[in-house]
Parts: C-alpha cells; sequence; structure tokens
C-alpha cells in the first residue's frame, strides 16, 4: 500500500518551526508588500492596480470606471489581499495632497488634507493619469518580464517598464520586518536633469547630482529648512532627516496690528489634526505668545494667527510654534529598496538613479529586440506578396484546383511555410488591391528600420543616446506646468539662537522640580520637593534623578551613547501623571539610558568618562544641542557605552573600577576637549570603569551610601599618575563601588 503521508506525524523542535514561518513570512512582508521596487518605484499592491486598470482600458483619454469594478479585478485576479487594503492603496495614489504625481485620477469623494476618509468605493470612480501611461510604455512589446499571478490563472508584470521616475517623485513609504523605507517626493523635471547628468559622467558626486535636484519636493509645498551639508549627507548615505516647514506670511491690520497666515503645511500633517493640537497647546497656555487660531481655508490652506501682542515679532511667534506644534515636522530619510535582483538595501541617490537608467537601458534593448523581430517576420511575408505578384492568377489557379494549395505554393514560387500561409489567409479583397508600390514601400521602410534598430543594438553609445532622448522627452512632458512647478522652497537650515532667547525671556519664570525615573519617565511639578520618598511612579519603577530648576532653564541629558540631549524645562509635562517617557522628547534608541541630569550653568565644566576609563573634560556649552538628535560628545567603540558624566568643581579626579581599585591624580592632567574619545583616567587588565568624580583634595573624598557619608582623608597611597592602575579600595569604601 502507498504511503500517501496521511496521519504522518513529524516532531520539530518548536525554536525551528518558529523561526522558519518567521522567516518566511518577513521575506514575503519585505519582498512582496512593503519596499517599493528601485526600477518603477512601486509595491506589488500599486503595480497590480495600474496593471488591472490598463487591462480594463482606463487610459487618460478614456472614461472612468467604478472602484468597486476595478478592486474587484485587482482582488480576483492579482492581489491576494483585501478588498480595503486595495482601495486605501487607491485612493492614496489618486490624492494630490498624498503622491506628487498622482498616478490615478479620481472621480467623487477621495477625501482631503483634513484627514477625512474617502467615500465608499461603491460611489466613487476612477481612471489612470498620462503618469501612470508612461510607466506602462512598452508593456505589450515583451519590455519586462512576466510572471504568474497568486492562483496561476493570469500573469502579472515583475515590475513595469517606467519610462517615468517614480521612485523619485513620487516617493515611498513602508514598514516591513526589521526595516523600512522612507522616501520623500521630488520634482519629475529635476530628478530628469540629475538622470541626465549621470549618463554624461557616470562618475558623477552626489553633489553633482543634488546641482540639477535641489532636494525633496513635496505636493503640500512648504520650506525644507536644512543646509546643503545636511542634504548632501543624507543623500550619499541614503539616511538622513530633514526638518521641513510650513510656509507663511505676515498681513497687516489697522492700527499697527498683524496676524500669521499659512499657506502651505509640512507633508503628511493633517490640517484639523494640527489645529486641534495648537488650540489645545493654546488652552493648557503652553503657547504664551499665540492669542488666538483659526482656520480659515477652503480648497487651499489658509490658517490665521494671532499674538497675544503686537510686541511680539513674527518670527519669535513662528519660532515658539515651530518647537511645540507640527507646523515644524522631521522626515526621516531612508532609502531602503529592491534592487533589481529582489534584494533589499539603502541606496545613495547615484545607486537609485543608476539602477533606473540601468533599467531603461534594458527596457529599450528588449522593445528593440521585440520590433526587430516583428519586422523580421513582416518582411519575410512581403516578400512572399512580391514573389507572387506578377501571377495572381497562376495562385488563384492552385488555389481552386490543388489538393494541397500550400504546398504548390511553395514548390511554384519557392516560399518558405508562413509565406505560403499568408497568403492563403488572405481575403479576396486585399488580394485585389495588393498593388507592387505599396508593398514595395512597406518593404522598404521596414528595411531602413531594421537597419536602425540593428545599428542601435550594436551600439552601447547609441542606446544610451536613445535613453537621454526618452528622458528628456519625459521632462518636457512632466516638467512644464501647474504639475511640473517645483513647490518646496529649499531654505538654509535657521539659526534660532537669538530667537530662542527672545522665546524663552517671554516665559515666565517659575521654580520647578524635573524628576527622572529608572524606567526613563520624566515629568516635573511646582516649586520644591519636600520628602522624595513621597514621589509615586509606576510599578516596578523608581527615582532616578530630581533636579530643582526654573522654567527658563534648560537641562542637559547625557546618555550611555556618549550623546548630550537638551531640554527646555518648561516643555516638561506637569500635572500629577507618570509624565511622558523621554523618549519622546529626545531620539533615545531602547538600548540607550540616561546616566546623568543637571541645568547647565554657564562657565561649568563635566568630566565624561567611558565604561573603558577613557575620558576628558568638556566645557558646558559645548554641551547644548538644538536637535532632538543631540549632540555627540563621546565617541565610543562598538560595545562601549558611556559611564559617568560628574561636575568638574575640584582639583583632583578620583577613578574606581570593577576591581575595586582606586586611583587619584591632578584634574590638571585631563585635558578639556569638545568632543572625542578622551585620554586614559585608569587602566585595567580585565573589567572596566565603576565610576569617577572631581573632588578638592584638601577637604578630602566623600562617599555617600544611603544617607550616610564617609570622608576619606588620608589618600596619599592612591594617589597617583593618571593611567595607573590604582590600588585596592580603603576599608569603609561603599560595596556598591560607586561614590554616591
Amino acid at each position: 500500500m502507498a504511503d500517501d503521508g496521511i496521519g504522518l506525524i513529524e516532531t520539530t523542535p518548536l525554536a525551528e518551526a518558529l523561526s522558519e514561518r518567521y522567516l518566511a513570512y518577513a521575506l514575503s512582508t519585505i519582498t512582496a508588500r512593503s519596499l517599493p521596487d528601485v526600477r518603477d518605484g512601486l509595491k506589488p499592491v500599486h503595480r497590480r492596480l495600474i496593471y488591472a486598470m490598463h487591462q480594463l482600458r482606463l487610459d487618460p483619454a478614456a472614461g472612468f470606471k467604478k472602484c468597486a469594478r476595478i478592486v474587484g479585478d485587482v482582488m480576483g485576479k492579482y492581489h491576494p489581499h483585501g478588498d480595503a487594503a486595495i482601495y486605501d492603496a487607491m485612493v492614496r495614489l489618486a490624492q494630490d495632497f498624498a503622491v506628487r504625481y498622482p498616478l490615478v485620477e479620481g472621480q467623487g469623494n477621495f477625501g482631503n488634507i483634513d484627514g477625512d476618509n474617502a467615500a465608499a468605493m461603491r460611489y466613487t470612480e476612477a481612471r489612470l493619469t498620462a503618469v501612470a501611461q508612461a510607466l506602462l510604455e512598452g508593456i505589450g512589446e515583451d519590455a519586462v518580464d512576466f510572471r504568474p499571478t497568486y492562483d496561476g490563472e493570469e500573469s502579472e508584470p515583475v515590475v513595469l517598464p517606467g519610462a517615468f521616475p517614480n521612485l523619485l517623485a513620487n516617493g515611498a513609504a513602508g514598514i516591513a520586518v526589521g526595516m523600512a523605507t522612507a522616501i520623500p517626493p521630488h520634482n519629475a523635471g529635476e530628478v530628469c536633469a540629475a538622470a541626465l547628468h549621470l549618463i554624461k559622467k557616470p562618475k558623477a558626486t552626489t553633489a553633482d547630482l543634488l546641482a540639477h535636484m535641489q532636494g525633496p519636493d513635496f505636493p503640500t509645498g512648504g520650506i525644507l529648512a536644512e543646509d546643503r551639508a545636511a542634504i548632501e549627507a543624507a543623500y550619499e548615505t541614503g539616511r538622513g532627516t530633514l526638518r521641513l516647514r510650513a510656509r507663511w506670511e505676515v498681513e497687516r491690520g489697522k492700527h499697527g496690528t498683524w496676524s500669521v497666515v499659512v499657506t502651505e503645511i509640512p507633508y503628511q500633517v493633517q490640517k484639523a489634526r494640527l489645529i486641534e493640537q495648537i488650540a489645545q497647546l493654546l488652552e493648557e497656555k503652553k503657547l504664551p505668545l499665540l492669542g488666538d487660531v483659526r482656520d480659515e481655508s477652503a480648497e487651499d490652506v489658509r490658517i490665521v494667527l494671532e499674538p497675544r501682542t503686537r510686541a511680539v515679532e513674527p518670527e519669535v511667534l513662528m519660532a515658539s510654534l515651530y518647537r511645540a506644534t507640527q507646523l515644524e515636522t522631521r522626515f526621516g530619510l531612508n532609502m531602503n529598496v529592491l534592487d533589481a535582483s529582489r534584494t533589499p538595501r539603502v541606496m545613495s541617490l547615484g545607486e537609485v538613479l543608476r539602477a533606473w537608467l540601468d533599467h531603461r537601458h534594458e527596457v529599450l534593448v528588449r522593445r528593440s529586440r521585440h520590433r526587430l523581430a516583428a519586422i523580421e517576420k513582416r518582411l519575410l511575408i512581403l516578400e512572399g506578396f512580391l514573389a507572387v505578384y506578377l501571377n495572381l492568377d497562376e495562385v488563384i489557379r492552385i488555389i481552386r484546383t490543388e489538393d494541397e494549395p500550400k504546398t504548390a505554393l511553395m514548390a511554384a514560387f519557392s516560399l518558405v511555410e508562413e509565406q505560403a500561409e499568408a497568403i492563403l489567409n488572405m481575403r479576396l479583397r486585399s488580394l485585389r488591391k495588393l498593388e507592387e508600390m505599396e508593398i514595395r514601400s512597406e518593404h522598404k521602410a521596414l528595411g531602413r528600420e531594421r537597419r536602425d534598430l540593428k545599428a542601435l543594438l550594436g551600439d552601447e553609445a547609441l542606446r544610451w543616446k536613445r535613453v537621454s532622448e526618452e528622458i528628456e522627452r519625459v521632462r518636457k512632458q512632466f516638467a512644464e506646468g501647474p504639475l511640473g512647478q517645483r513647490r518646496t522652497t529649499i531654505a538654509e537650515a535657521p539659526h534660532e539662537a537669538e530667537i530662542a532667547v527672545a522665546v524663552e525671556a517671554l516665559i515666565e519664570r517659575e521654580a520647578i522640580t524635573a524628576i527622572l525615573s529608572e524606567k526613563g519617565w520624566i515629568r516635573a511639578v511646582k516649586g520644591a520637593v519636600a520628602d522624595p520618598a513621597e514621589l509615586r511612579f509606576k510599578d516596578g519603577d523608581r527615582l532616578r534623578a530630581l533636579v530643582a530648576c526654573e522654567t527658563t532653564d534648560r537641562l542637559v541629558l547625557f546618555a550611555t551613547n556618549g550623546r548630550a540631549y537638551t531640554l527646555r524645562a518648561a516643555d516638561l509635562p506637569r500635572g500629577r501623571g507618570d509624565g511622558q517617557p523621554i523618549r519622546l522628547l529626545a531620539e533615545l534608541s531602547n538600548e540607550d539610558d540616561v546616566i546623568a541630569m543637571f541645568v547647565a550653568r554657564e562657565g561649568a565644566k563635566y568630566l565624561v568618562a567611558s565604561r573603558a576609563g577613557r575620558g576628558f573634560v568638556v566645557a558646558a556649552s559645548e554641551l547644548m544641542a538644538e536637535k532632538r538628535t543631540g549632540k555627540l560628545v563621546l565617541n565610543l567603540k562598538p560595545g562601549e557605552e558611556a559611564a559617568v558624566c560628574v561636575p568638574a568643581e575640584g582639583d583632583h579626579v578620583a577613578v574606581v573600577g570593577e576591581n575595586r581599585k582606586l586611583l587619584i591624580f591632578p584634574l590638571e592632567q585631563v585635558p578639556e576637549m569638545a568632543r572625542g574619545a578622551g585620554v586614559i583616567l585608569q587602566k585595567y587588565r580585565d573589567g572596566a570603569m565603576e565610576d569617577a568624580m572631581v573632588f578638592r583634595y584638601a577637604e578630602g573624598l566623600a562617599c555617600r551610601t544611603g544617607d550616610r557619608t564617609r570622608l576619606f582623608t588620608d589618600l596619599d597611597p592612591w594617589r597617583g599618575e593618571r593611567a595607573q592602575a590604582g590600588r585596592i579600595v580603603p576599608n569603609g569604601f561603599p560595596r556598591s563601588g560607586k561614590f554616591s
């Protein structure tokens, strides 16, 4: 009896089964759902939508069809997912505020910038745009490979021919498993100009390309407030962060009154939610310079912001709003795409353009070969027509009298099978109108085209010239008119030091206490904390740091990644709650932790050191950082962490290692730097540094354990030079190995 496997049970370790299945899921998510292809800039759902609409003949000149019909075709033939996901993808392709160059032209309610949803698909209609038509150009000429659909009944393109630079022009966003992509939209005319430059100069640098392509061009406009060096670095590595701001203007009223009118908001910000956020902050009195906000938008954006007093400058008002609201956002550039081999990787600007150009070159070669094969076939038929033209009566006689007319024709006129078949398949009407001049004219034109195609396929320089001509044609088609005009202005990164001082000067000075918990939750309470033991935290959490300050102060947080972060005390969450996670206020990863929090006083200095025992002295001014990403101060090797950041108030440094050896040496032996890896403070045969502090030698070394403080005054046995190993700690030294 044959063993058909029914009832067979295999024992497999759970970890192995889970890893195998999760890997398959991750691979499917990365390659078949979340990441776009670098060649046409589309994810599978978008590609299937466009191809299905092409199959339905929904070209720009055709009529509209109901979206429900289109979604049904896509779901039934190509896309093995739900109708809601397919319709949502179609809606986004039709929204002119979501994509820079819409691929779908919608008729009906397709949502708005306020965040309202589109109407149900049974109420809306759609067809393709000229941009989508450019992406499909050559789809029927063997330009790309096809593969079977999920049920094997149909076939779908692996990638579209992509005459339009869709990846950079429309951008992409997606979250896969273990990786993500975020590519901003760009101006298609500029992208084509950069691609043409790359054809002329294949070794062009990122700076050369950016001379033609300024930077992102968002559909909602706005101002990209970033310096050229930061933009160039982002495009060089494929990763970076770009600051996008709303566009505004000042409207003057009577008697010196004025108001700010916001006419463009940052990309992917919902206008209704933005106004709701501003109104809430205004109610909570966190925007002391703003008096009122109104939404006067119709089809265009018009948000009116009225100042609390005319004495405030518009720039100062907007600076305060940029800090607190989504009138300023950060776009995280991450050009992670699938290359031609379907492998995900992060590409630079030059690599993305080169991949698109190589695809266009391949499409040209394949279309040329397809056309050449069609010409060869047609020429063969025409030569057969010419061979029998002068003997039409004989052809008719053979067809009427011979039992095997094909064989007889082939023998009588020396024809091949294809020529004889074409003659036999001709209608009598066509046979009557057969004219030698027309045949010879068509034969001559096709012969000339065949020579041109063979020359094209044999000369790479000629092919690249043809690719350049095609890109230039696309550039002219989409770079002109309202659609092609640049919408986002590129501006220099703002120098806001003076504005920040002005904003802070208007903040009401108030004594508060900043509270940081062990698990990274931060908050502030009014006044001083009489008894820290009475503070309440989440279950399993406890107090880490308590800093008395004022609302006008700035707090510096030093983290294990060697970076310093700056927070305005006035921005700390208030109230009786647990506060906010510190990672919402500063860009800290889950692996990083805060090791020190303090108020940066003018003229103060701090000792920073890594667990490897290397450190230096840094001025408080060098620890200040305007960005949420912080400022790198202590350079660390892979696997290292920052260990201490303590005030450098005194004349000697005390360092203790995990080996419980103590070393004391003069502070003057430690250099002052703005950034670096530092110098060796204490040597270790094995282990790492436990703690360090700066103190006055004459006053002795004070170590605190709980509520008790012990003072060590006889320190000569542990005094030495920097970079020595030290000696075992004195009796009574805290068992924790730390000074406090």
